[in-house]
């Protein structure tokens, strides 16, 4: 969350948690938080309040601080999701927001439609990851294991993803694997995994701030749904992508979700390019047989990349935050001006 003001700048980030076991463990926390938050804006008195993603606490401290203080122009970035699971949310939203800044094109019209001022700024993702760009030749014989940052999640998906390498690597010599970690403490898990496993542990290099070099030097991927999946696909990767959540949670998920897809790229293409092997789909045997088959078939791996591209060239051009600072300083300066 930030708030802008003529006082101070706050600025506060939690952890973040997915399913609703680890939310319920993690209430008293976050209850504590939306308090401090709340007394915070109600002593500072901004203008402005910006919140930045992290939809399921910030579009709460919207609608309380917005009840505290009438005048409190409030605005969220990194449009939430909730065309997903819960359209119907859209309206109470925009009784508490005054502006949307949304990352993908079709959001703008789905907000717009209940009455919130929305504003298409683009994805950030095209800034930052334009000069981390290569053009390097992939590898024919390295495979990518991108089982996600947080620790839940990749306790979950790695070691069904190092599964499937096994049953890959016996199917097809000579491929090499690799898997990114997002900090030395997940890198640590990670190699404690293959040993209790009995991996050799050049088997599977683990690289720490590896994922966008491997994104594009590796043949193919088994890649972590979310984020990643829309940054591999930029850096035009041949993957497949895959998920595994607490069996509640993902009955949970089953009901409250209207979308066809979970993986970006097939949202955003309104069809599925990329296989999904999630839950129960996502056993090493599956995984291992569909990544087997993408190698197998340069054409269909051309495919991916040349949807890939479309995909990316619909999120707009760079310049994305500038847009958003600058919608930003607009309501900022009617503040001031009424």
């Amino acid at each position: 969350m930030e708030a802008l003001a003529n006082g101070p700048f706050l600025e506060w980030s939690g952890e973040a948690v997915v399913g609703l076991w680890d939310v319920l463990k993690k209430y008293g926390y976050f209850r504590a938080q939306m308090d401090r938050m709340l007394a915070e804006i109600e002593d500072s008195r901004p203008d402005v309040l910006l919140l930045i993603d992290y939809p399921g606490f910030n579009l709460r401290l919207a609608k309380a601080a917005k009840e505290r203080l009438p005048n409190l122009k409030t605005i969220f970035y990194i449009s939430p999701q909730v065309w997903a699971w819960n359209r119907g949310r859209i309206p109470k939203m925009a009784r508490y927001l005054d502006l949307m800044l949304c990352i993908f094109p079709f959001e703008k019209a789905l907000y717009e439609a209940s009455g919130l001022k929305t504003e298409f700024v683009g994805h950030p993702m095209l800034d930052t990851l334009a000069p981390l760009k290569t053009n390097a030749p992939r590898s024919e014989h390295l495979v990518g294991l991108f089982p996600g940052s947080r620790d839940r999640e990749v306790r979950r998906l790695f070691p069904v993803m190092l599964e499937a390498a096994r049953l890959l690597s016996a199917r097809v010599p000579g491929l090499r694997f690799e898997a990114p970690a997002a900090n030395t403490r997940v890198a640590a898990w990670m190699l404690e995994h293959m040993k209790n496993s009995h991996f050799d542990p050049a088997f599977c290099r683990i690289g720490m701030d590896r994922f966008y070099p491997l994104a594009q030097e590796a043949a193919v991927g088994m890649v972590c749904s979310g984020t990643a999946t829309l940054e591999a696909a930029y850096f035009g990767l041949p993957m497949l992508i895959t998920y595994k959540v607490a069996a509640l949670t993902w009955l949970a998920g089953r009901l409250l979700v209207r979308i066809p897809f979970l993986g970006m790229p097939n949202v955003l293409a309104g069809e599925q390019i990329v296989p999904e092997l999630l839950q129960g789909a996502a056993s090493p045997q599956k995984l291992a047989s569909t990544l087997q088959q993408l190698l197998a078939n340069p054409e269909a791996r051309r495919a991916q990349q040349e949807r890939f591209a479309k995909v990316i060239s619909g999120l707009g051009n760079p310049g994305a935050g500038v847009r958003a600072a600058a919608e930003v300083a607009t309501v900022l300066a009617n503040c001031h001006a009424s």
